[in-house]
C-alpha cells in the first residue's frame, strides 16, 4: 500500500511545505532552539496514523536488524596504549544496540514517503542555515531505524555525520532517555570536557525525553550524546535522516562493519576523504 506524506506529516501543525508566515515563524523557534545547543524538537510532527505507519515498518525489519554487543570509546576508534589511561579515547564503555541499515526500506514506504515528501530536505537546510547541506550518500546509513531492547543503550559518542534528524517512533516502557553535551567540540576535540561527561562531573549535560512522533534536529558531529539504557519487553524504535556537508560522502569501513555487520565496495573506495580533522 502507498504511503501519502499528507497522512503522515501533521501538516497543519507543521506546514514544511508551504511558504509564508507560519514556516517562517517555525523556522525562527528551531534556529534559536539550534544556535542555543545545537538542538531543537518538533513535537508531535508525526500523525497518529503515521506513528502507526512507522511503527508497523519498524516491526516488520526488526529482523534485518545488526546487533552488536562491544566496547566502544566515544569516538570508534581503537585503543591507543600511548596516550595517558584517563584520556577519553581510553575510556571505554559497553555498547549494544542495532542498526536497521538503509537498504531494507522501500521507496514507497512510510519512512521513506516521508525522507522523500515536498519540502522536507529544504525545511531541514533553512533550519539548519547551511549553504552546503547533501543528504548522506551512504547506501546503508542515509535512512535508518535504531532498535533498542531492555538493557541496550548507546554510550558517550559523537556523530560521524555532521547533521542527524532523528524521529522518534516507540519508546520502551522506561529509560531510553537522551542525554547530551552541547556543542563541546566546536572548534578543537576539547579533550578536558569530554573526559567530565564520561566520569559523571560535568554540568554541561542536558537530559531529553523524546515521544513517539517528535522530529529532533541534532548538529550531533559537534555534541557528545548517549541513549541511557532500556527496560521492559517492549522495543524502542527512532528513524535516522542523516545529512552532511559535502556530496558523496559514506561511512568509513570500520565504522560502518560496527553498526552494520557489513560494508560495500563504496565503503572502501571513498575511505579517507572527510575533509574535516576531528576524530572518527
Amino acid at each position: 500500500m502507498t504511503c501519502l506524506a499528507t497522512d503522515l506529516i501533521d501538516h497543519a501543525r507543521y506546514p514544511i511545505h508551504q511558504t509564508g508566515p507560519a514556516r517562517a515563524d517555525l523556522l525562527t523557534r528551531v534556529r534559536a532552539d539550534l544556535a542555543h545547543d545545537g538542538c531543537a524538537v518538533l513535537k508531535r510532527f508525526l500523525t497518529p496514523q503515521g506513528i502507526a505507519a512507522l511503527t508497523a515498518e519498524a516491526e516488520g525489519v526488526a529482523d534485518k536488524g545488526h546487533r552488536s554487543f562491544n566496547r566502544t570509546n566515544a569516538y570508534f576508534t581503537k585503543d591507543d596504549p600511548t596516550l595517558p589511561p584517563d584520556d577519553p579515547r581510553r575510556q571505554f564503555f559497553d555498547r549494544s544496540n542495532a542498526f536497521v541499515p538503509a537498504d531494507n526500506f522501500t521507496h514507497d514506504g512510510p519512512l521513506r514517503t516521508i525522507h522523500d515528501s515536498d519540502g522536507f530536505d529544504r525545511f531541514i537546510q533553512d533550519c539548519l542555515e547551511e549553504t552546503a547541506f547533501y543528504r548522506y550518500a551512504d547506501p546503508l546509513a542515509d535512512v535508518i531505524i535504531n532498535m533498542a531492547e531492555a538493557g541496550n543503550g548507546f554510550p558517550w559518542h559523537f556523530d560521524t555525520n555532521n547533521f542527524t534528524v532523528t524521529l522518534a517512533i516507540q519508546n520502551a516502557e522506561s529509560g531510553g532517555a537522551f542525554q547530551y553535551a552541547p556543542r563541546i567540540r566546536e572548534g578543537d576535540e576539547n579533550f578536558g570536557e569530554v573526559a567530565r561527561v564520561l566520569s559523571g562531573t560535568s554540568d554541561k549535560v542536558k537530559t531529553l525525553h523524546l515521544e513517539p512522533g517528535d522530529l529532533q534536529i541534532f548538529r550531533g558531529r559537534y555534541s557528545l550524546h548517549r541513549v541511557a539504557p532500556l527496560s521492559g519487553p517492549r522495543r524502542r524504535y527512532v528513524a535516522i535522516f542523516s545529512y552532511v556537508e559535502e556530496p558523496n560522502m559514506v561511512g568509513a569501513p570500520e565504522r560502518v562493519r560496527q553498526l552494520y555487520g557489513r560494508t560495500l565496495p563504496i565503503h572502501h573506495e571513498r575511505a579517507g576523504q572527510r575533509a574535516d580533522a576531528y576524530l572518527d
